[in-house]
């Protein structure tokens, strides 16, 4: 009742303008806002008081809410807190880190095998910087703490090796020096190391039930997603990705990646599509150059050192060393914005854009494999266009990334 009270005392003081201002960041900003959006800030603000903490930890997106509740609190008689921020880093899924995404993070008391599986699932494509929570976890975690970080190979690609700077093992792996497997490995490694003492501290009875009652059993069921019922599952089919036809207009290197193409490509609609592309190693620029392809259209556009990708170009890759990557190829004579389908899922309609969260393509792309005839499929059903079925060169029995 009191912190009802409070909010609408809170709103008889704060102006539509400085509402709007503090959630600038974390709401939604649209011309007509709900006012669901202006009441937020304040609602946070107010959970400091009826939470009775004496600070508040988030990341730099909050620091315009944190001010908002410095601005306010006195005036309902209430005590400034203390405000923490921490760099805004991408988690493991590429996306923001989120405590709300189990599998973008590792926590502290996580087991061994929690932080294999979530490094293994973790998004690391080889040469991209951007968005890449592995070497966010080196960057932020590793490096304050030891000064140098080590990536474990065998000594067949050259041995172990110690960088001092965080800056040349960036640099080594967006020119695909250091493989994703072996960076993922070091990390997992390296972590371990640091969280063992804490998992050995928090084997004490008051320390388990501490955590148990912060930490409740997550195998307990969870509440279904907006729009979703418990006894619906999400259904993840083909027909869901937008997968076309594309003709490569023009190819060029990125600006600040030597591993990178930046490539115009055309896909049926007004204006060509920038796709950004770590195919330097394998494709040569005058292969691609006037070529079709087939692009995964409805991707969520994200940067890739500092230029935004607006799809990605499906390739046929070998599963041994040394690695090898080939574009897939449509069929003879398709033309540029084609519908490329799985075969069965004709007539479903693709998401409008995967959300990142939901992982679709990820789950899909599991099945996806290069069949002994050089065909691509998924779980043993071909891609097609109208005019038959889409292939790559050489790479029989490769996955398709």
């Amino acid at each position: 009742r009191e912190y009802t009270l409070d909010v609408y005392r809170l709103s008889s003081l704060v102006t539509q303008h400085d509402a709007k201002k503090a959630g600038a960041e974390v709401v939604k900003q649209v011309e007509h806002p709900l006012l669901s959006g202006l009441l937020y800030p304040g609602l946070q603000a107010l959970d400091e008081e009826y939470l009775k903490v004496d600070a508040q930890f988030g990341g730099v997106d909050q620091r315009k809410i944190f001010t908002f509740a410095e601005k306010y609190l006195p005036s309902l008689g209430y005590a400034k807190r203390i405000h923490l921020m921490n760099p805004m880093v991408p988690g493991l899924t590429g996306s923001k880190m989120s405590s709300s995404e189990e599998d973008s993070k590792i926590d502290l008391l996580d087991r061994k095998e929690d932080v294999k599986k979530k490094l293994k699932k973790a998004f690391c494509e080889p040469g991209n910087v951007e968005n890449n929570g592995v070497l966010s976890f080196i960057k932020h975690v590793l490096f304050p703490l030891k000064s140098e970080f080590v990536v474990l190979r065998e000594e067949k690609w050259g041995g172990n090796k110690t960088y001092t700077a965080y800056e040349d093992l960036e640099k080594d792996f967006a020119e695909q020096v250091v493989h994703p497997g072996d960076l993922k490995n070091s990390v997992e490694v390296a972590l371990n190391k640091l969280l063992d003492p804490i998992r050995e501290k928090f084997n004490s009875p008051e320390l388990k039930q501490l955590s148990n009652a912060a930490y409740p059993n997550s195998s307990k069921a969870k509440p279904a997603e907006k729009g979703t019922k418990n006894s619906e599952p999400e259904n993840v089919v083909p027909s869901r990705l937008d997968i076309r036809v594309g003709k490569v207009i023009s190819v060029e290197k990125h600006p600040d990646a030597d591993s990178l193409y930046v490539e115009k490509i055309d896909v049926g609609e007004p204006e060509p599509r920038t796709v950004v592309s770590g195919l330097v190693q394998f494709v040569p620029r005058e292969q691609l150059q006037d070529r079709l392809v087939v692009l995964l259209c409805n991707l969520k556009p994200q940067k890739m050192r500092g230029v935004e990708s607006q799809g990605m170009v499906l390739c046929a890759c070998s599963l041994g060393e040394p690695r090898r990557v080939e574009p897939l190829d449509p069929p003879a004579g398709s033309c540029a914005g084609e519908r490329v389908y799985v075969e069965g899922y004709e007539s479903g309609e693709p998401d409008d854009e995967l959300k990142p969260k939901k992982k679709v393509f990820e789950k899909l792309q599991a099945d996806f494999r290069v069949s002994e005839d050089c065909i691509a499929q998924w779980k043993q059903r071909n891609f097609l266009t109208k005019l038959g079925r889409v292939s790559c060169k050489s790479l029989k029995g490769g996955s398709i990334s």
